[in-house]
């Protein structure tokens, strides 16, 4: 373990430099061509085998280093966000209006991924550690799109466990559970008519959308309370005077598992044909994608609070503590609050602005409502989840003060801990047969041995323009 920690720790302005790099670049999914190609390169450099164009995606890739059993392997994403492009400062100030910026702070956690995954080439090397190690460049977790599409070609089938970190609050571990969702598109073909001279010779898309609507609205009395559906009408005509020949409503639909946003969603498609059969309009299906709810593995979980405890919390410098504080100063009243109870977070840290301890365990059996793309992950193998304080405490998730601050000390700090945890991690599952295998019953356990199934349908490909543009 202790050449795996030395070599992030010599190496931590290369990762630095990686990160501000990716930060800078700021691409949105599928389009993250030059953040992917910096990744590619380091990777290389450092001895790894690289396969691209994983899953029918230019910028996914699957790294490798070593042979054999066991193998473990490490999440990185490095997708951007739309429309929070954002300087290095403690004040809405973009460096271009509209531009993407990293408000989820996927600059960082590819970066931390991929230096543990050096690290632990490292440690093999030095120390005869036998097995392989594994990064996957993920692409487009924004839209739930990358590693659902690389599940389904089978990427991760042979992995013995997966390790991954997410930019947060506090330094601790991802244990509550995300939401399983589809997301689908519903398009209406009707029939083009003068609205006022010929109404009576038209079909109106619009109306059938809006009858879906009205029939989905009703749905929600009769779904479990945790469900979620939402939905925007994309389009919904051209001039009140023509009847609209082509309508269109994409609907996400979320639930806690898998299972139960397929029953929703059978009910939800049943809804639109009878939309259809109301007005005469023809009905077309264009599903988008669909994840598994996450499925933190406990023996995984519990070893990275450990070795989070092992390698310590980042520690901030006055200057980073003060830049926090202007951050702090920027949030609407309540939000501290508001914020991290609903992320279940210890009351102790409500009032704070930047962590600097390591918690325990505090959200299992908590459900999150949003989605992440790990979760297909977690249905194939023993996956666990680090967080760390790239965050100011009490910031809202995908905005310009989570792009500030992974551009800076704050998150560049909070990601060398990361990567330093999942290394500790790695080292504790390649030494310890006996924790992989505890690991791997949980993981039986907590799966009731189903196998994981795709919810892809086998023909779609990724909407490699059309969600790009989103």
């Amino acid at each position: 373990m202790e050449t795996a920690l030395t070599w992030i720790d010599q190496h931590s302005e290369a990762l630095i430099r990686l990160a501000d790099t990716i930060w800078e670049y700021a691409e949105v999914g599928l389009r993250e061509h030059k953040s992917s190609a910096a990744q590619i390169k380091f990777l290389e450099e450092e001895g790894f085998t690289v396969t691209t164009g994983v899953g029918g995606m230019p910028t996914a890739f699957v790294a490798s280093y070593g042979q054999g059993k066991p193998i473990i392997g490490f999440l990185g994403e490095f997708d951007a966000l739309p429309g929070l492009s954002q300087k290095r400062v403690p004040v809405r100030d973009p460096v271009k209006e509209g531009a993407p910026g990293h408000g989820c702070g996927h600059n960082l956690l590819g970066t931390a991924a991929l230096g543990a995954a050096v690290a632990i080439r490292k440690e093999m090397e030095a120390t005869g550690l036998v097995g392989t190690v594994r990064y996957y460049g993920c692409p487009a977790e924004e839209t739930l799109v990358g590693k659902v599409f690389m599940a389904r070609e089978g990427v991760f089938n042979d992995l013995d466990a997966a390790l991954t970190w997410h930019p947060m609050h506090l330094n601790s571990v991802w244990m509550s559970q995300s939401l399983a969702m589809n997301s689908v598109r519903f398009v209406f073909h009707g029939q083009a008519a003068h609205a006022a001279a010929q109404p009576h010779m038209g079909i109106s898309a619009l109306d059938a959308v809006e009858l879906m609507n009205i029939g989905v609205n009703f749905l929600r009395e009769h779904v479990i309370p945790d469900a979620r559906i939402h939905y925007v009408i994309t389009r919904g005509g051209g001039e009140p005077n023509v009847v609209p020949p082509v309508a269109e409503v994409w609907y996400y639909v979320r639930a806690p598992r898998r299972t139960q946003v397929d029953e929703i969603y059978a009910r939800v498609l049943k809804i639109a044909e009878g939309a259809a059969l109301m007005t005469g309009a023809r009905l077309e299906v264009n599903f988008q994608v669909g994840c598994y709810d996450f499925l933190a593995n406990p023996v995984v979980s519990q070893l990275m609070v450990d070795s989070l405890k092992r390698v310590g919390p980042p520690k901030f410098t006055e200057e980073e503590k003060a830049f926090a504080r202007q951050i702090e100063e920027s949030f609407a009243p309540g939000q501290k609050e508001t914020v991290m109870r609903g992320m279940s977070a210890p009351k102790e840290t409500w009032d704070l602005t930047l962590h600097q301890d390591v918690a325990d365990i505090f959200d299992a059996g908590k459900i999150l409502p949003g989605s992440t793309d790990v979760g297909d992950v977690s249905w194939i193998t023993a996956t666990g989840q680090i967080t760390t304080a790239t965050y100011v405490i009490g910031t809202a998730s995908h905005s310009w003060q989570v792009a500030a601050a992974a551009g800076t000390g704050i998150g560049q700090r909070s990601m060398l801990v990361a990567a330093r945890g999942l290394a500790a991690t790695a080292c504790e599952l390649f030494t310890k047969p006996e924790v992989l295998a505890q690991a791997r019953e949980a993981f039986l356990k907590d799966t009731a041995g189903k196998p994981y199934v795709s919810p892809l349908p086998p023909d779609l490909k990724p909407p490699l323009e059309q969600l790009a543009e989103h």
